[in-house]
């Protein structure tokens, strides 16, 4: 599945994919990219066609494993949660009117 694909399968469109994985999703992600790396490093990867060989090679790796999982376990990995509409929010954390953003003369915020 390309980005494009998964972003559309989770009902996102501007959003960053990577903020709307579920745990295991992520981890997949983050093998493919690893192990990408690890093998254009290890093949000094000159150039898009090497570059492009090793990253397909990293994808296969995180596939198969991913695949490996969800036969064991019963259960796909690839969900269209998403994180949408859900906020993240404490007793300590101050509501976003108290936050002094991109206020620069007070020396506080964000901005």
């Amino acid at each position: 599945m390309t980005p494009s694909e998964y972003k559309q399968h989770k009902g996102l469109y501007q959003e960053n994919l990577g903020d709307h994985m579920t745990d295991l999703e992520l981890i997949f992600s983050m093998l493919g990219e690893a192990a990408t790396k690890e093998i254009a490093v290890n093949r000094d990867a000159q150039g898009f066609d090497e570059n492009r060989s090793a990253a397909k090679m990293g994808g296969r790796i995180a596939r198969n494993a991913r695949q490996e999982l969800e036969q064991e376990s019963g259960k796909p990995v690839i969900s269209q949660e998403n994180y949408l509409g859900r906020l993240i929010t404490s007793p300590d954390m101050p509501e976003l009117s108290e936050w002094d953003v991109g206020t620069e003369s007070s020396g506080q915020g964000l901005g």
